[in-house]
Formats: C-alpha cells, sequence, structure tokens
C-alpha cells in the first residue's frame, strides 16, 4: 500500500467545478468518511463511553477541521513538505506518538457510570488539530485535491471543502450514534473494558499504511 503522508506536488491547471464533479466527489467524502478509520473509531468509543451529547463538539471538530485541511492543503501548503523532506518523518513520528496515545486512554477509559469524573471525550479544537496527525485524513485530503479538484482557485477549493463537511458530519454522527447504542450492554465494567481494548487495538492497527509493514 502507497504510504498515505508520500505526497505528490499538485499540479495547477484551469479548473472548473461540474454538476459531475460534484457528485463524485460527494460519493468519495461518503465512502472515506463512512468507512473505519481513526476518528470513526474513536468517535465509537466515545459515544460508548460518553455519550452522544458530549461527543458533539467531537464531530464538529471533525468536519470543521477536515475541510479547513483540505482548503490549506489544496491551496499550496503540501508543497513546503515537498520542499522539506524531513517535515514527512516528523509527521509520521508525530502522528504515530499521538495515535498510540489515544488508543491507551480509550483502553483506560472509566466506566460510563464514572466518565464524568474520570475523563473527558475530545474537545473541538482537540479534534480538529487530530486532523493533522491522521494518516486517514491526509490519505482523503490528497486524493480529493489530486482526483477532483486539482488546478481549482481559492473560491472552488472552500466549496469542496463545505461539500465534504456537510457529508462527512452525518456519517461521523452515526458512528458515535452507534457506539452510544452500545451503553445498553457495556454497563458491565468487565464488558466495557473488552470493548475499550478492542477499540484501543483497532486504532493501534489502523496505523499499517504509515508504518508500512
Amino acid at each position: 500500500m502507497t504510504d498515505p503522508l508520500n505526497w505528490p506536488i499538485l499540479q495547477r491547471k484551469a479548473y472548473f467545478m461540474t454538476p459531475e464533479i460534484l457528485t463524485s466527489l460527494a460519493l468519495f467524502a461518503f465512502v472515506s468518511s463512512a468507512t473505519p478509520g481513526p476518528n470513526n473509531l474513536m468517535l465509537m468509543a466515545s459515544g460508548a463511553n460518553f455519550g452522544f451529547w458530549r461527543t458533539i463538539p467531537h464531530m464538529l471538530g471533525i468536519s470543521v477541521g477536515f475541510a479547513v485541511m483540505l482548503v490549506l492543503v489544496g491551496s499550496g501548503l503540501v508543497q513546503i513538505f515537498d520542499r522539506f523532506p524531513v517535515i514527512y518523518t516528523v509527521l509520521k513520528v508525530a502522528s504515530v506518538m499521538y495515535m498510540l496515545y489515544l488508543a491507551w486512554k480509550i483502553a483506560n477509559a472509566a466506566p460510563i457510570s464514572k466518565s464524568a469524573e474520570a475523563g473527558r471525550p475530545l474537545n473541538f479544537l482537540q479534534a480538529a488539530a487530530f486532523q493533522w496527525v491522521n494518516p486517514k485524513a491526509w490519505a482523503m485530503a490528497l486524493t480529493a485535491i489530486t482526483v477532483y479538484v486539482s488546478g481549482a482557485n481559492f473560491a472552488w477549493l472552500t466549496l469542496a471543502a463545505t461539500l465534504f463537511a456537510c457529508v462527512n458530519l452525518p456519517s461521523v454522527t452515526l458512528w458515535t450514534v452507534a457506539g452510544q447504542q452500545l451503553q445498553r450492554i457495556l454497563t458491565n465494567p468487565r464488558r466495557l473494558r473488552a470493548y475499550n481494548w478492542t477499540m484501543a487495538a483497532l486504532l493501534v492497527a489502523s496505523l499499517y499504511p504509515v508504518l508500512g509493514l
């Protein structure tokens, strides 16, 4: 599998956002947002441990944070990384370390009855910032830019990012609701711990493409 952090230099060209491109981008946004990945695994764990309402800032942080990331990367930020390749390594190490830390937090989350005192979900800014060390987010952003909006001006790029956020939010909401529904069977501390460790293991497994194993 190609390393999602090995980014190509984006090529600019004349560009127009046609209805066909918008439809294709919306479909790509839905499929990529709805499939398992670090964001969705964390939301499912948060929904199970903290409930739906306390996870809303996390959900909004993902959707808005990714949209901002898409605009900045599409505006040429990625070329800075191409000029200074060492940033690739730094970002990859930061991604691995932070995701291992999050996996540890998920694995050691408090029981639902005590979660209000012993833990809290990611807030809006934390979730938005996480997109910059999320390998799947980088892969999604670069695919969207190179395939669907390569050469777009800032206005078209902003439109594409807004469309992505609008499609992404319902997708991540479903993962949170799925986690929340699991609260009914996770009232037993042993079942909750087993669930949290499973989510943590899956989050670590999502590092497979980054590590290139």
